[in-house]
């Protein structure tokens, strides 16, 4: 995949990625990316660039209908991310979205996604290195 940047200021949705273990800094959908999860960077405000795990599509499993796309930065204290500026660059494309029968299995499949982005970052060490030069 060819490498998408997205930006805009984020918004205030329904709280849940908070709530679920995995505070996401969120914008409106401006994109034709399928629906799933994505791996890449956000910067959010004057923050530097951090590896990210981004959702874009309907939160179906929460019963959410709002199309979004929402940026969970690794390695970054919950902290106030609305009414910032987020750019995002998109990647690599992970999995699809999906219903998850649970809330339960939602929150599962998020840790696997943690690690496989962990993992997919180790494995593209020049991705990194272009965050910190």
């Amino acid at each position: 995949m060819n490498s998408k940047t997205l930006a805009g200021v984020t918004l205030r949705f329904s709280g849940n990625g908070r709530k679920l273990g995995y505070p996401t800094a969120n914008i409106t959908d401006k994109t034709n990316l399928d629906d799933g999860i994505y791996f890449g960077y956000a910067t959010l405000g004057v923050y530097r660039r951090h590896p990210a795990m981004i959702f874009v599509g309907t939160p179906v499993t929460v019963g959410d209908s709002t199309r979004r796309v929402e940026a969970h930065l690794l390695d970054i204290e919950d902290k106030d991310m609305y009414d910032q500026n987020l750019q995002l660059e998109i990647l690599h494309f992970y999995r699809p979205n999906k219903k998850f029968a649970t809330v339960g299995e939602l929150i599962t499949a998020m840790h696997t996604d943690e690690t496989s982005a962990r993992a997919w970052y180790k494995e593209h060490p020049l991705a990194l290195e272009s965050e910190r030069g």
